[in-house]
């Protein structure tokens, strides 16, 4: 079923606009190069841009509140990075990116379906959890961490 919920999830961050690319699992690679080109969109004009994302299950709470029901919340990473160009506000950019994927969850709560929320408890879609300048690929980037919850029950 977590891969259901996965691809609910990839779907949903590839919805929004500019987004980049977006990978259902964390991309490695042995060269920088290699790295780069995993998370390399076409800006426009054949100008390529360090632009990316990936989702990762990092946690799993599962509890029997009543019989004969069981509820599943998994806490997923969704972790991304664009190229910083501070003579293009790049901040404000990856900012807007962000707000633009809370607002993409925030409307569909239930991921079409493959969920029963991503409401738990006071938290509602999209929480970010970090956020700052990293060393990715060997290119100075933006960085977040994401952080949503989905639950079901079965």
């Amino acid at each position: 079923m977590a891969d259901a919920i996965r691809t609910a999830i990839v779907a949903k961050l590839n919805s929004v606009a500019d987004i980049g690319r977006v990978h259902a699992y964390e991309r490695y690679a042995n060269q920088m190069a290699d790295l780069s080109a995993l998370y390399a969109w076409d800006a426009g004009s054949g100008q390529k841009q360090l632009r990316g994302w990936f989702a990762r299950r990092v946690g799993i709470q599962e509890s029997k509140p009543s019989e004969p029901t069981f509820r599943e919340t998994i806490t997923w990473q969704i972790r991304g990075y664009l190229a910083l160009s501070d003579a293009a506000a790049s901040e404000l950019a990856f900012d807007d990116l962000i707000d633009a994927i809370r607002a993409a969850f925030r409307a569909d709560d239930t991921l079409g379906g493959a969920v029963a929320t991503c409401w738990i408890d006071d938290e509602a879609g999209i929480q970010s959890d970090d956020a700052g300048p990293v060393l990715f690929a060997n290119v100075l980037c933006h960085s977040a961490r994401l952080i949503l919850k989905t639950r079901r029950y079965f």
